[in-house]
C-alpha cells in the first residue's frame, strides 16, 4: 500500500480547506485575496499530483495569475475599510444552512455505484494540448470568438477609463 502519496494528499488538502476557510472568514479584504492565492496554488498542486500539468499551470497561469491581480486591482481601486462585524442571526442561520446542505449530499456522494457499471476512464489524450487546441477551434470556435472579443472590449474600456482620469 502507498501511503506517501496519500499522506501528500491529506496534506494538501488540509492546507487547502484551511486556506479557504481563511479566505471567507478574513476581515481584512486583501489578506482574504492572499489566502486566495495560496489555496489556488494548492489547487494546483492538486492537479500537478492528478497527472494534469497543463491544467495545473492553466490554474496557476489563469486564476492565481490573471484572476486574483484583477480582484486586487478592484479592491485597490474601491479601498473598502474593514468589514462590519457579522451578525450572530445570520451566521446561525447560515451556519445551519451549510450543515444541512453537507446532510443532503452525504447519500447520494457515499452510495455504492450500481452493479456492473465501471466509471468512465477517459482516454489517453484527453485533457492535452493538442486535444484543447483541436477542441476549441473545430468545435467551439464560436463560443471562443466571443470571449475573445469581450476581452478586448474590457480592455478598451479599461483604457478609456484610465484616460479618464489622467
Amino acid at each position: 500500500m502507498m501511503m506517501g502519496p496519500f499522506v501528500f494528499f491529506l496534506i494538501v488538502a488540509g492546507l487547502s480547506i484551511t486556506f479557504s476557510l481563511l479566505v471567507v472568514f478574513q476581515r481584512n479584504v486583501v489578506h482574504s485575496a492572499v489566502y486566495l492565492v495560496a489555496t489556488l496554488f494548492l489547487m494546483a498542486v492538486l492537479f500537478f499530483t492528478l497527472d494534469a500539468p497543463m491544467v495545473g499551470i492553466l490554474q496557476i497561469l489563469i486564476y492565481a495569475g490573471a484572476i486574483v491581480v484583477l480582484f486586487l486591482f478592484v479592491i485597490m481601486l474601491l479601498n473598502p475599510g474593514p468589514l462590519e462585524p457579522r451578525r450572530v442571526l445570520w451566521w446561525a442561520l447560515g451556519s445551519a444552512g451549510a450543515l444541512l446542505l453537507i446532510f443532503a449530499l452525504l447519500p447520494p456522494i457515499s452510495a455504492p455505484r450500481a452493479p456492473g457499471v465501471e466509471p468512465a476512464v477517459p482516454g489517453g489524450s484527453f485533457g492535452s494540448p493538442e486535444m484543447l487546441g483541436q477542441s476549441l477551434f473545430s468545435d467551439f470556435v464560436l463560443p471562443f470568438e466571443i470571449a475573445s472579443v469581450l476581452l478586448l472590449v474590457a480592455i478598451v474600456g479599461a483604457v478609456v477609463l484610465a484616460k479618464r482620469e489622467v
